[in-house]
């Protein structure tokens, strides 16, 4: 087999629909689209929630609530994720966290829950704790500095 030998497997390749072509093609005249109206013309779109002209629900409806832009967002670890990752004595920060892919971006900051139990002397330095998180890494003999 050589190279100007190739061609597509059968029915792979689909020919295009050329529309406007005369009778003959069947789809001459008005190109499927029928006849007259708003979609019959050329750049016929509507946008979407577009309702004829009546008011559309989107407008209808009246706004709620709103977005509070001090609003800080951590990157949450439970106490579980660092038993199982991480060995006894160890040092655990937002570095050692991204290389474990315990987390994947730090947002505001990392925030550690106190989800599971911990057995393990770990040194945790990161933004925020809860605190039953905090209670519980000091408890099994650790520390939990704020950074």
């Amino acid at each position: 087999m050589k190279l100007h030998e190739l061609s597509p497997t059968q029915g792979s390749k689909k020919s295009v629909k050329r529309i406007g072509r005369g009778p003959g093609s069947g789809w001459g005249k008005t190109s499927g689209k029928g006849h007259k109206g708003q979609k019959a013309r050329s750049g016929k779109g509507m946008h979407p929630g577009f309702e004829g002209g009546q008011m559309p629900l989107q407008r209808r409806l009246p706004k709620r609530g709103f977005v509070n832009i001090f609003r800080k967002e951590f990157a949450v670890v439970n106490l579980s994720e660092l038993e199982k990752n991480f060995e006894d004595g160890s040092v655990i920060n937002i570095d050692a966290l991204l290389g474990t892919g315990l987390i994947k971006k730090t947002l505001d900051g990392v925030k550690i829950l106190a989800n599971g139990d911990l057995t393990k002397k770990f040194t945790v330095q990161v933004n925020a704790y809860s605190e039953t998180a905090k209670n519980k890494i000091e408890a099994a003999g650790g520390k939990a500095e704020v950074v």
